[in-house]
């Protein structure tokens, strides 16, 4: 047995800010994906993926019990396929903030939901909240407090615009030019990220009003004016907007940023030869980058391994 593929995904703009209800603009990453497979001799990894798996059946199992008008799964279904040898064979790298448990969460729901909703029906903005709110329940297994959003982004495979926590929609982004100079790109960190430290150190400076109000009147308002800017391709306002979201992580979000790459982040600021800002949560992982001449950003960070993601 070998499942659909799911694709890894990656949230341009929006980290911690969807939390506090600002746009957010995810898009699917087809570079990684996973799949639910079914082996008799499983490697270590898989060995490890499907004891997770069997935890992960109990907490939807409970899950169903405490709340059944929102999801019931085949949950004798999964645990046969699971004491079968199932496991999730994925290449996302795992704290990275691509996605790696939203993957699995979409695999999960498409195999075993009753009722499902699909891909393939009229995705009316309630559809697609409620699967937001499956999915969200569902991946809180994995990382504490989840929006839903990665796994509803493997799942449909479309770039997703965020409006506010009740309002999401499929989104056309602009198509790419193939020669485009400008980029985004993903750096790698080469350090593993954990997404709970991390929400948790975002929860505590909440609550500082001074921290609440740079949230609502700098972070929320770039965001917001770069997802706006990307949608409408206007490179030329994207850039200046990024700029300014970069300086604002670097100056707010230092925790979130691996120490080494502190100067980085500035370098990129004062040169304008790229812009940094989270992927996901931070603290490791990769790093989103953003530039106007991917071969300055090149051979500005030659010592980086870079993966470009989208050209403008």
């Amino acid at each position: 047995m070998k499942g659909p593929l799911f694709y890894s995904k990656i949230l341009l703009f929006g980290e911690y800010g969807i939390i506090k209800d600002s746009k957010g603009l995810s898009i699917p990453y087809n570079f990684y994906n996973g799949a639910l497979k079914v082996d008799e001799a499983l490697s270590e990894e898989a060995a490890r993926s499907n004891q997770g798996l069997a935890r992960f059946a109990e907490y939807l199992d409970t899950l169903q019990q405490e709340d059944p008008s929102l999801v019931q799964f085949d949950i004798d279904r999964m645990k046969a396929d699971i004491a079968q040898g199932m496991y999730f064979d994925s290449s996302i790298p795992q704290g990275y903030g691509v996605g790696s448990s939203g993957a699995l969460v979409a695999a999960i729901y498409d195999k075993y939901a009753h009722d499902k909703i699909t891909v393939l029906e009229n995705l009316t903005r309630d559809r697609l909240i409620t699967l937001k709110s499956i999915f969200g329940a569902m991946e809180s297994f994995f990382h504490g407090k989840s929006s839903g959003l990665d796994p509803l982004n493997s799942y449909l495979s479309l770039p997703i615009l965020i409006n506010s926590k009740d309002n999401v929609e499929p989104a056309g982004i602009p198509s790419q030019t193939e020669n485009g100079k400008g980029a985004v790109f993903l750096l790698d960190s080469g350090i593993v990220g954990e997404t709970a430290p991390m929400v948790q150190i975002f929860m505590e400076n909440m609550k500082q009003e001074g921290f609440r109000k740079m949230i609502k009147d700098q972070f929320v308002k770039h965001t917001d004016a770069c997802v706006d800017d990307f949608l409408n391709g206007d490179v030329n306002s994207l850039f200046k907007n990024i700029k300014k979201l970069s300086h604002v992580v670097l100056d707010h979000f230092k925790p979130m940023i691996p120490a080494q790459f502190h100067k980085l982040w500035e370098q990129g600021i004062q040169t304008n030869d790229y812009y940094l800002k989270l992927c996901g949560s931070g603290g490791g992982g990769y790093i989103l980058g953003f530039t106007e001449d991917i071969e300055k950003a090149r051979a500005a960070l030659k010592d980086y391994k870079l993966e470009v993601v989208y050209h403008f």
